[in-house]
């Protein structure tokens, strides 16, 4: 995932060259961002880049965007529709804003980094090594796979409001900042591998664990929680139109959870 010098044009796409956190965007995607020789990947990460969210220039729901919902996003409109807005804060590093438009960002540099897409970078590092067979990356695809709730949200009509089944939609609206489809049971097997250091080495965990804002419980992708009785759970939540989801695990889960299942 990181460390390695300075790539040429040519040795871009070579698949060992990795990226490194303190690298600027404006190295790996010149003139995408303003400011992007400030900010780095690690404000990308840890969300202080200021950078503005795109999500929030999409109403959300709304009949403009039910009459769109098939339509294919790309990353390049999203990030367009992000920087026509003012930063949320100077200088970049200085506070916490959580912007989806970081993890659009950081797709494109992937792909340049890796020379493949995203999604195909997450399927190959954690969803067949860990053998994540319920989580997919749809791309365009609207449908989700196999038996599944529906999503509902409140549409305002003739002065009312009205249920509306937004469960299939064109998900590249999300890309790189929440596309992803998985299930609770491989969202925790995820956690617990990347806990227990099957997915990263322990710098880089600790890297993770490292939060940008010292007044925020959230570090590179990584938020945590303490809890009453002085056990902290680490994980994240996400969210899509209709759908909510939350995941957290301790570092010893699997203990916590013996410990509890014998010990009460």
């Amino acid at each position: 995932m990181l460390a390695a010098p300075a790539a040429t044009a040519t040795d871009r796409h070579r698949p060992e060259l990795q990226e490194r956190l303190d690298d600027p965007v404006e190295r790996w995607l010149p003139g995408v961002v303003p400011d992007g020789d400030r900010i780095t990947v690690r404000h990308r990460l840890n969300h202080t880049s200021g950078l503005y969210d795109f999500r929030l220039t999409i109403p959300l729901p709304s009949q403009e965007f039910l009459h769109n919902r098939w339509r294919t996003w790309t990353a390049a409109e999203q990030i367009q529709r992000a920087v026509a807005h003012p930063p949320t804060s100077e200088p970049p590093g200085n506070a916490f804003g959580y912007s989806n438009t970081n993890y659009v960002v950081l797709g494109e540099i992937v792909e340049e980094v890796t020379g493949r897409s995203y999604g195909e970078e997450v399927k190959r590092r954690i969803i067949r090594p860990l053998q994540r067979q319920q989580t997919t990356v749809p791309g365009r695809s609207p449908w989700i796979r196999g038996p599944h709730p529906h999503g509902y949200a409140p549409l305002e009509d003739d002065g009312g409001f009205r249920l509306v089944d937004f469960t299939e939609m064109n998900p590249t609206l999300f890309g790189a900042g929440g596309e992803l489809i998985s299930t609770a049971k491989d969202l925790q097997r995820f956690f617990a591998a990347l806990l227990d250091g099957r997915l990263l080495s322990d710098h880089l965990l600790e890297e993770m664990k490292t939060p940008g804002d010292p007044s925020r419980s959230y570090g590179l992708g990584l938020a945590w929680r303490d809890l009453s009785w002085g056990v902290r759970v680490y994980g994240n939540d996400g969210d899509a139109l209709a759908y909510q989801s939350w995941s957290f695990a301790t570092e010893d889960a699997v203990d916590a959870f013996l410990e509890e299942a014998f010990c009460g």
